[in-house]
């Protein structure tokens, strides 16, 4: 039995916990808080960190004892050097919680790239986890909408790099602007994109803890995390009755099942895929002929197979990059967006044109 931490930083960071212990209490949201059993194979705990209390507060599926609150005021205001400062403050108090839960084989902190707490505590973290620990720690990083401003796009850019020089031994990428492929309204967009996550992430605890043919386990998937350039994605599928299974593996490595926009046999660099279902669905040479398709392309690949009586084919695709053609757009994205906030400041400052219309009544007082 593995030992997994699963740790969700800021809002976005908790609300896909949230949806993670959703599927591990099997969806009972009113007593939640007070169940003891979860869903998984493997020993999962579970902790949601942030500074906002609301945040917390509006978490339905998770434990009362596994939310942290940090105290500052209603959060740090997508301000990351505010941030540092508040996690430097409440660093040992973190660390305490994460050491009472017990030893560990593998961790994983879910954050956004862009806001406040999830953005700002999440390198100096895992930064504190290596130090302390020798488990793996991978982080699964949120990417913004382009379209949410200066400030989101510029914390993403800084944050994104400072997890990757924290020591962590991957980073698994989902990104907003590819998902909202979605469409629907605006809640319902979020909350497809937070449970298409936590599927992901729950399969691969799942499999990492199941008996198998053609075994993938924990060391296997540490191999494929530490190839490319320290970044990956997660592909994902599951066939209605009578799909093929190699048109489910091709559906988990095509754009709709992955998290983030890349072409896996262009960028990629190694994979780990991992079928499950009914024996009767698991054809050995449509198996074959996919897994060496994409081997030509990336290098190696392990593979996985569960078999579960009577289940439809489900295909999880653990992807490393070599190259992310996307990542270095967003990048550009970035950097226009920090000189914008820089143009406007300078702005501000030369221009004092506030400041020259407030003169104009010095030294005058009101005439009533």
């Amino acid at each position: 039995m593995l030992n997994i931490l699963v740790i969700g930083n800021g809002q976005c960071g908790n609300r896909i916990l949230d949806a993670i212990n959703k599927e591990a209490f099997g969806g009972k949201s009113k007593f939640a808080k007070f169940y003891s059993q979860q869903k998984y194979k493997s020993n999962v705990e579970t902790i949601a960190i942030n500074t906002a209390m609301n945040d917390l507060k509006e978490m339905r599926f998770t434990k009362a004892k596994d939310r942290v609150h940090i105290p500052h005021l209603h959060g740090v205001g997508a301000n990351r050097n505010v941030g540092k400062q508040v996690f430097e403050e409440n660093k040992a108090n973190i660390m305490r919680q994460i050491e009472e839960r017990g030893n560990f084989d593998i961790g994983f902190v879910i954050t956004s790239a862009s806001g406040g707490t999830g953005s700002s505590f999440t390198p100096p973290l895992i930064e504190e986890l290596k130090k302390s620990y020798d488990f793996p720690i991978y982080a699964v990083v949120v990417l913004p909408f382009r379209e949410e401003g200066t400030l989101y796009l510029q914390n993403a850019a800084f944050c994104l790099k400072d997890i990757r020089d924290s020591g962590v031994d991957g980073i698994i990428l989902a990104d907003n602007q590819f998902l909202k492929q979605i469409g629907g309204d605006v809640q319902s967009a979020y909350n497809s994109i937070n449970d298409m996550i936590a599927k992901r992430i729950l399969f691969l605890i799942d499999a990492l803890d199941s008996e198998m043919m053609m075994v993938t386990d924990l060391g296997d998937f540490k191999t494929v995390m530490s190839g490319g350039a320290g970044l990956a994605t997660i592909g994902f599928y599951e066939a209605d009755k009578g799909t093929p299974i190699k048109s489910a593996i091709q559906k988990a490595l095509s754009p709709s099942g992955l998290l983030f926009s890349t072409d896996v046999y262009k960028e990629g660099s190694r994979a780990m895929i991992i079928i499950k279902g009914d024996k009767s669905y698991l054809s050995i040479d449509e198996i074959s002929t996919e897994v060496e398709k994409l081997s030509s392309s990336v290098g190696h690949v392990f593979k996985g197979i569960i078999v579960r009586k009577g289940e439809t084919p489900q295909v999880l695709a653990v992807l490393t990059l070599e190259v992310a053609e996307e990542l270095e757009n967003l990048y550009s994205v970035a950097v226009d967006a920090i000189h914008q906030e820089r143009e406007k400041k300078t702005r501000i400052t030369e221009q004092k044109g506030v400041d020259r219309a407030f003169s104009q009544i010095d030294g005058l007082e009101p005439d009533y």
